[in-house]
C-alpha cells in the first residue's frame, strides 16, 4: 500500500493519495481544484488515479471531484449521499462514475477496502473513511480518513453552516449531531490513525494541531472536544464547541453552494502578462482591475497603486477571500513570474479566476505620483497616551476571541473577515485601524480607501493594554 499526505500550507488543508501497488490503482480523498500535482504524484509511484472521494461538499476550497470528472469520465466518485437531498453533489448525479455513499457502504480500489461511517456535525452529509490494506494481508482498518469531523487536538466546527452560508438555526442541531458521532466512534481501535482534512491555521475548527496525524487513541486521551463528548454531558459539549469559533472568511458563503452545483470548469494554466508602466497606467483609466499588493505592509502602505487592495502572502487565501468578489479583475503585485503563478494558483483554489496579469515591484516605481497612494501608519501603542480622539473612530478588526481578551476603550468591532458585508456600517468619519500584527489592520484600510473613504491611519502592531482611546497627533 502506498499513503501520501499532500499538504497545501495557505489552506493548511491536507488531501490524501491511496494506492494499491499490487494493481496500479489509486484512490484520491479531498483533493483541491488545481488536480495537476495529484497526477504527477501518482505517476511518480506508477499509480493511476481510479477513484475520487469526499468527506463533505467543501465551504473552505473549490473541490477537484469535478475536474477529475471531467479529465476522465471513468474515474469512482464516491461521495456522499447523507443528509438529504439538499446535501447532494447535484453536478455529479447521473455521471457514470457517480457512487452514492452511506453508513455501511464500502467500496475497494484494488486490494483495499474502504468502510464509510456517517459523522455528521461538522455538515449533515459528512462522511469518514476507514481504511484496511487487504492487499497486505490485513484484516482491520489501519486509518481513519476523518475530513472536518475530528481534527488533531479539535472537532470539526458545526457552525458554519449558520455563520458562513447563512442557513440560520443549524449551529446547535450540528453540534449535537457532532456529539453523537464523536461518540460513536469511541470504540475503535486506539492504533487507528487518525488523518484529518486540515492542519493548524484553518478556519475550519478552532484549536487545530500543527502536527499532521494522529492516532485515535492519542486523541481519546487529549483531545478536549472529543473527551469532553466521550464524558456524556451533551449541553456541556454543545457549549464548548460552540463557544470561541473564528470568524470565517467571507468566501466561505458561495462555497458549499458552487460545490454542490457543481464549479465553472477549470480553464488552461496559460502564462500570466507582465504589465508594464504604460499597461498600469491604461488599465487604471479604464478601472478594469484591481492590484493585489503582497509587498511588506509598510512598503504598500507608503506607496501604492490607486486602488490596490492589501493581502498579506502568509495568510493569502483568507485575505483574498475577505476582500476581493469573484468576478472582480485581479493584477497581482509579485516577484517574479513564478510567484505570480503560485499566486494565481492560490487564487484558483478558492474559486478566484479572474487574473489579469501580474507587475514587478520595480514597475511601480516607474509611475508618475499622482496614479500612487499612502496610507499613513503608526505604531499601535501610540493608541495609547494623549486622551483627545473624539473625533476618530478606532476600528478592531481582529477575531471576537481576540477582542475578548482586551480592547480600546470605544473602538468598535468589524473583523476583517465580514468586512465585505459589513464596511458600510462603519461611521463616516476619520478611522484608524487596528488588529494585533497591522496585516489584517492594513487589509482593511486599503478595503475601505477602495470604498473610497478617506482619512484613514492603520495601526502597526500590537496594542499591549486595553487602554481608552487616545489621539494620533504627530502621526
Amino acid at each position: 500500500m502506498y499513503l501520501k499526505q499532500i499538504a497545501n500550507d495557505d489552506l493548511a488543508q491536507y488531501a490524501y493519495l491511496v494506492g494499491c501497488q499490487k494493481t496500479g490503482e489509486a484512490l484520491l480523498i479531498d483533493p483541491l481544484r488545481d488536480i495537476g500535482p495529484y497526477i504527477e504524484i501518482a505517476q511518480s509511484e506508477d499509480l493511476r488515479i481510479t477513484a475520487v472521494a469526499e468527506t463533505h461538499i467543501h465551504a473552505d476550497f473549490v473541490s477537484g471531484a469535478f475536474e477529475f470528472s471531467r479529465l476522465d469520465p471513468s474515474v469512482s466518485l464516491y461521495l456522499s449521499a447523507e443528509g438529504g437531498d439538499f446535501w447532494r453533489s447535484e453536478w455529479a448525479l447521473g455521471l457514470p462514475g457517480y457512487r452514492p455513499l452511506r453508513q455501511g457502504s464500502s467500496f475497494k480500489v484494488g486490494n483495499l477496502l474502504v468502510e464509510v461511517l456517517h459523522t455528521p456535525g461538522h455538515t449533515p452529509e459528512h462522511l469518514s473513511f476507514l481504511l484496511t490494506d487487504q492487499g497486505g494481508g490485513a484484516d482491520e482498518p489501519v486509518a481513519l480518513f476523518s475530513g472536518d469531523f475530528l481534527f488533531v487536538g479539535d472537532a470539526g466546527r458545526p457552525d458554519l453552516l449558520e455563520q458562513a452560508a447563512g442557513i440560520s438555526g443549524t449551529q446547535e442541531d450540528g453540534a449535537r449531531a457532532l456529539f453523537q458521532s464523536l461518540n460513536r466512534i469511541a470504540d475503535l481501535p486506539d492504533h487507528l490513525q487518525v488523518l484529518p482534512g486540515h492542519g493548524a491555521g484553518s478556519s475550519c475548527g478552532k484549536a487545530l494541531g500543527a502536527v499532521p496525524s494522529s492516532t485515535l487513541g492519542y486523541e481519546r486521551r487529549f483531545n478536549h472536544a472529543f473527551k469532553l463528548a466521550l464524558e456524556g454531558n451533551e449541553d456541556r459539549f454543545v457549549s464548548f464547541i460552540l463557544d470561541g469559533q473564528p470568524e470565517p472568511p467571507a468566501y466561505f458563503a458561495r462555497m458549499k453552494s458552487l460545490n454542490r452545483a457543481g464549479p465553472v470548469p477549470l480553464g488552461p494554466e496559460v502564462a500570466l502578462k507582465e504589465f508594464s508602466a504604460s499597461d498600469l497606467q491604461a488599465g487604471l483609466s479604464a478601472s478594469s482591475w484591481v492590484t493585489v499588493d503582497t509587498r511588506a505592509v509598510e512598503d504598500a502602505l507608503s506607496s501604492y497603486l490607486t486602488g490596490s487592495q492589501f493581502i498579506a502572502r502568509n495568510f493569502f487565501s483568507d485575505f483574498a477571500g475577505s476582500f476581493f468578489e469573484p468576478e472582480e479583475n485581479l493584477l497581482l503585485v509579485a516577484q517574479s513570474a513564478d510567484d505570480a503563478k503560485q499566486m494565481q494558483r492560490a487564487l484558483r483554489c478558492i474559486g478566484f479566476d479572474q487574473v489579469v496579469g501580474f507587475v514587478v515591484p520595480e514597475t511601480l516605481k516607474e509611475l508618475p505620483g499622482t496614479m500612487l497612494r499612502s496610507i499613513p501608519s503608526c505604531p499601535a501603542d501610540r493608541l495609547s497616551g494623549d486622551a483627545s480622539l473624539d473625533e476618530r473612530a478606532v476600528i478592531d478588526v481582529r477575531k471576537a476571541t481576540e477582542r475578548l481578551q482586551g480592547s480600546l476603550d470605544g473602538s468598535l468591532h468589524f473583523p476583517h473577515a465580514r468586512i465585505l458585508s459589513t464596511h458600510t456600517e462603519i461611521p463616516e468619519k476619520p478611522l484608524v485601524v487596528h488588529c494585533q500584527s497591522g496585516l489584517r489592520a492594513a487589509g482593511v484600510a486599503t478595503f475601505l480607501a477602495r470604498q473610497g473613504r478617506t482619512d484613514i491611519h492603520c495601526a502597526l502592531g500590537a496594542i499591549r493594554s486595553s487602554q481608552p482611546i487616545h489621539s494620533l497627533a504627530g502621526s
